[in-house]
């Protein structure tokens, strides 16, 4: 793997400890899912059609942690390869691949330089991956380069209301906490890893300057069957039934 940058490495040591913590432990799960869900409310996929049909499709997953995503998306004829800077999800991916059948490459290296060829994929995919814990100046020109012409960038990520009413600790609140201006790498007290939460004017402007076009924006909300998850207490259904906890972007490479 090529040389990472500090911010990697920190995140790379907190997704270790994560994937012991309890990602190793619920993968299965996420493996087995019959159908595609999104965020912390399992919104489907089928009603939203953000990823539109994959069968066929040469798809790379930037971020992918122990690469469930790219597991539902090989279950339904496309061709994945799996990006993660952290060997020991990449081991548990490895394990599910085992337990379930299901075979694609996994490449360990950041989604912020990635040692594949240029225009070798369709789509280019982040589920809470690439998408905060890569600095997008670095990432979102990587997934261009990766792309063929035509191709598609779909992310999913924290909804920028939700960053500026989140205080340091606990769930956003019905009050904006931090400025909006300057928004973008966020260390939280008591966290190794770093996130980056762009505002929607400066991500946009940067998708356009790279050389996409912005096809769709979906912000998610609680559905009304909704309730508090035990593990994600970030958000309550309370809260995300009124404002969007979470947003899905689509952007087609020029």
């Amino acid at each position: 793997m090529t040389d990472i940058s500090d911010d990697a490495k920190r995140n790379r040591e907190e997704w270790t400890r994560s994937n012991a913590a309890y990602t190793d432990a619920t993968a299965s799960s996420t493996w087995a899912a019959e159908e595609i869900t999104w965020g912390v409310f399992g919104i489907p996929e089928t009603p939203l059609g953000t990823l539109g049909d994959v069968e066929g499709l040469d798809v790379v997953e930037l971020g992918c942690g122990t690469a469930y995503v790219s597991a539902w998306l090989a279950r339904r004829g496309a061709r994945p390869v799996g990006v993660d800077v952290t060997p020991a999800q990449l081991d548990t991916a490895r394990r599910c691949q085992r337990e379930f059948g299901i075979e694609f490459p996994l490449v360990e290296a950041s989604a912020e330089d990635v040692p594949l060829p240029a225009e070798s994929f369709d789509l280019a995919v982040s589920e809470y991956g690439a998408v905060i814990w890569c600095d997008p100046y670095r990432w979102i020109p990587e997934a261009h380069r990766l792309l063929r012409p035509g191709g598609r960038l779909w992310f999913l990520r924290n909804s920028t209301l939700s960053i500026l009413c989140a205080p340091d600790e606990g769930a956003p609140t019905a009050e904006l906490i931090r400025p909006q201006h300057g928004l973008g790498r966020l260390e939280w007290p008591g966290e190794l890893g770093v996130e980056w939460q762009l505002p929607h004017g400066e991500l946009f402007r940067l998708l356009r300057e790279t050389g996409f076009d912005v096809i769709d924006l979906v912000e998610l909300y609680a559905p009304k069957d909704a309730v508090d998850h035990s593990f994600y207490e970030g958000f309550s259904v309370e809260w995300s039934r009124k404002w969007p906890a979470e947003e899905i972007w689509v952007a087609r490479k020029r």
